[in-house]
């Protein structure tokens, strides 16, 4: 068995009460200085008789122990055991998946997003030693996961997406791909790509520059379109067919200039998803370019975590330090 912590990063949060420790210091040292300067010590003394300083500062102690209790709290210690760190050799991918209305169009039965999500999950199935990401994305572009090695919890994610969840519709490809490479680590400048899947509605026109600024960090961007040419009526399941302003059924059609400007313009490769199947073997092909790198694996590891004991100390020491008065007890 090992005790680490989950979020060592904020143990940086304990400088915060040597600070705070100094600044008592300093405060105790001020009011002796006032005292002093108020006049005669003994008469002081008689006036702040009923004043206890040890249980001033066991006030100060409580609240000090429960500021560090609510940070151990928050940095989530835990023992792990059973199986141990599983060392990996794998790519980050983040999949940025179309979840707007057009997507819904049924040109590719039962639907372009239903047919997007088998090829998602196959995916992954395919990719067992990488990190995946995911990205829904409509007008606006949500981290819906961030990496992980679970890709059970992946399929999840995948399995609920839908319109429902991004409220502003349309399709930003620029903010899709933005948000998708702040699942990166930026320091590292391979090892990662982005498959963006989409029926290339764009409506936007920033997509081609934002894919090639990620290029220059290192990104590789590979396109999958869905749909066809000849377009589907988009069909909502409570409106109905949609309709333009002019009362015009809407036609969806799939943009493939626009997908394969962005994957040339970063060395990765577009692909017409027609056939889950064959899609994921022309990824695949793709990602073996792809150095891995190796990473450790927790996600089967049994990890006990203690954060909910610390949590309750400093609730208890807020409690006692509330219930501590300053004043000496009343003599009977």
């Amino acid at each position: 068995m090992k005790f680490s912590f989950e979020h060592k990063e904020l143990s940086g949060l304990f400088i915060c009460i040597a600070v705070l420790i100094l600044l008592f210091s300093a405060f105790l040292h001020w009011k002796k200085k006032v005292k002093k300067r108020i006049g005669d010590e003994q008469l002081v003394n008689v006036l702040i008789a009923g004043y206890s300083p040890r249980r001033f500062n066991l006030k100060y102690i409580l609240l000090f122990a429960a500021f560090a209790a609510g940070i151990i709290a928050a940095m989530n210690p835990g023992q792990t055991d059973g199986v141990d760190k599983l060392q990996r050799k794998g790519i980050d991918i983040a999949v940025a998946l179309d979840v707007s209305k057009s997507m819904l169009a049924a040109d590719m039965p039962p639907n372009r997003l239903e047919r997007a999500k088998q090829f998602v999950n196959r995916l992954l199935d395919e990719r067992p030693d990488d990190r995946v990401a995911l990205i829904l994305f409509a007008g606006k572009a949500y981290m819906q996961m961030p990496l992980t090695t679970d890709h059970g919890a992946a399929k999840l994610f995948v399995l609920s997406a839908g319109p429902d969840a991004v409220p502003q519709q349309g399709t930003v490809l620029g903010d899709a791909m933005e948000i998708s490479s702040r699942a990166f680590n930026p320091t590292d400048k391979r090892f990662k790509t982005i498959i963006l899947i989409s029926d290339g509605e764009d409506h936007d026109n920033s997509a081609v520059k934002t894919a090639k600024d990620l290029a220059e960090q290192g990104i590789m961007i590979n396109t999958v379109g869905i749909g066809t040419t000849e377009g589907s009526v988009i069909t909502d399941p409570v409106t109905g067919e949609k309709k333009d302003e002019s009362g015009n059924t809407v036609v969806s059609k799939l943009n493939e200039s626009v997908l394969k400007e962005v994957a040339a313009g970063t060395n990765g490769i577009y692909i017409n998803l027609q056939n889950s199947s064959e899609a994921v073997v022309l990824v695949k092909r793709q990602l073996s370019q792809i150095e891995g790198k190796a990473f450790n694996d927790i996600s089967q590891m049994n990890f006990r975590t203690f954060f909910m004991w610390f949590a309750a100390a400093m609730f208890v020491l807020l409690l006692a330090e509330n219930f501590v008065p300053e004043r000496k007890k009343a003599l009977a």
